[in-house]
């Protein structure tokens, strides 16, 4: 991903993944929310998963494992929202 916001309060990612492509599950110390931008995000958090469509919001709670997939047969675009700032 590339960092389009960093400043002491939060940052803003902008993530890119291919079809088949996914970022690794793992854990932040602070709530991240997940701004679908183009195509269809696949969200686990804990031992959810769920599929979610261009401009939907999903939060994650800090703590807790939480990954993202593009199982889908277009690019995926979004905005990964840290608050706090990591």
């Amino acid at each position: 991903g590339t960092k389009i916001y960093e400043m002491p309060e939060g940052e803003i990612v902008h993530l890119e993944l291919n079809p088949g492509a996914h970022l690794k599950s793992h854990i932040t110390p602070v709530n991240v929310a997940f701004y679908v931008l183009e195509g269809t995000a696949t969200i686990e958090i804990g031992e959810e998963k769920q599929s979610f469509p261009k401009d939907t919001l999903i939060e994650s709670p800090k703590n807790i494992l939480h990954g993202v997939l593009n199982e889908g047969e277009t690019k995926l675009r979004l905005l990964v929202i840290k608050m706090p700032k990591p």
